[in-house]
């Protein structure tokens, strides 16, 4: 996002460089014409074309949005060749009055191209080589030297410093990519957790905002460690972390690729399935009970269940994208699953089964 940007920013520069090189153009142009040379053409077939030519392009460059890089060197060949057309013309009427014609000319279509075009340096050449060599020719190659000098030194500034905006454009687009690729890097940075590597709470959210774009059946899971507070006290936090991580782990590669594992708190963590079927939600969920039990993380504290860390589970459909409803039930469900004697799985689809089935003994 930030590169395409930076590359609106430059054809924005291109286009207040095709408006500043029309009117630059058209009001030289019109300047000839108000005030033409003493016994010349008031207003010569070239320089009404430059003008109406320029005029229109400037028109139509303000209202229009496109890519002008490819325009410029277009119109700035076809500008050039126009005031070389009058730059002959008038050289018939005043050349043999005027000795300084052609310098002056030559330095005024410089002047024009090194104003709009500095930043272009083939649309320089373009519009200036055409005039040179006209000037050249019209003056029988007498003062070649003094003409080259005139031409070459704005030419060698224009290259120089044509080569020091392309090393600064390079150089800011490799700070632009950098920027962005840190960016990125801290964004996907803030969306992990940094002990187990998995989401956090802002990462889940991120996904939250592309998963409905997805087919239908989603499920959420909620897990929760079994008496993890005696195993950090009995074992210290350090232990704990390294428990969490394997605990983590062991979850994440339970789970296929396109499903989000999130830690959801301290100890407790998320499953988000995506196009999946109840059955297949529920053998991963005991996939995931069974991963975790076969990881053999010693919880001799835990006697009331196993000699090891074990999981109590809650599952329950995602469905209409209420995404707050479902997490609700599967809060539930894990809440019963941990009074039920843990390292269990409740099944949210089933308790309203047996709320509907007493619903319905009642009412018969």
């Amino acid at each position: 996002m930030i590169s395409h940007s930076y590359d609106e920013l430059l054809r924005s520069k291109h286009r207040l460089a095709m408006l500043l090189f029309f009117f630059l153009n058209s009001a030289t142009a019109l300047f000839s014409m108000v005030y033409p040379p003493d016994n010349a053409v008031a207003m010569p077939f070239p320089l009404v074309v430059i003008f109406t030519l320029c005029c229109g392009g400037l028109i139509f460059s303000f209202f229009s949005k496109k890519n002008y890089s490819a325009h410029l060197n277009m119109c700035s060949v076809i500008v050039g060749l126009l005031w070389a057309w009058q730059i002959a013309l008038r050289f018939e009427e005043v050349g043999q009055t005027d000795k300084n014609y052609l310098v002056i000319s030559l330095l005024s279509i410089f002047f024009i191209s090194a104003i709009a075009l500095s930043d272009n340096f083939l649309a320089f050449c373009l519009h200036a080589a055409p005039s040179t060599v006209c000037v050249i020719f019209l003056d029988d190659f007498q003062h070649i030297g003094h003409i080259l000098f005139t031409v070459m030194l704005p030419l060698i500034g224009l290259w120089l410093h044509h080569l020091m905006l392309k090393r600064s454009d390079e150089f800011t687009r490799r700070m632009v990519s950098n920027l962005y690729s840190e960016r990125e890097k801290f964004s996907d940075l803030s969306m992990l957790d940094p002990l187990t590597g998995l989401y956090n709470r802002r990462g889940l959210q991120n996904k939250l905002e592309t998963l409905f774009n997805q087919a239908s059946g989603h499920y959420v899971m909620l897990l929760d460690i079994d008496h993890f507070k005696a195993y950090n006290d009995n074992y210290g936090h350090s232990m704990g972390d390294q428990a969490l991580v394997r605990v983590s782990a062991a979850i994440r590669d339970a789970v296929r690729s396109r499903d989000v594992v999130v830690r959801y708190g301290g100890e407790e963590f998320l499953v988000l399935m995506s196009n999946v079927k109840q059955e297949h939600a529920i053998r991963m969920a005991e996939r995931i009970q069974n991963k975790i039990l076969g990881l053999n993380i010693p919880h001799l504290f835990n006697a009331q269940v196993s000699t090891h860390v074990t999981v109590s589970a809650g599952l329950a459909a995602l469905e209409e994208g209420d995404f707050i409803s479902a997490l609700g039930h599967a809060d539930a469900s894990l809440y019963k699953a941990k009074n039920s004697g843990r390292n269990k799985i409740f099944y949210a689809w089933e308790e309203n089964n047996e709320h509907q089935e007493i619903a319905e003994e009642r009412l018969a």
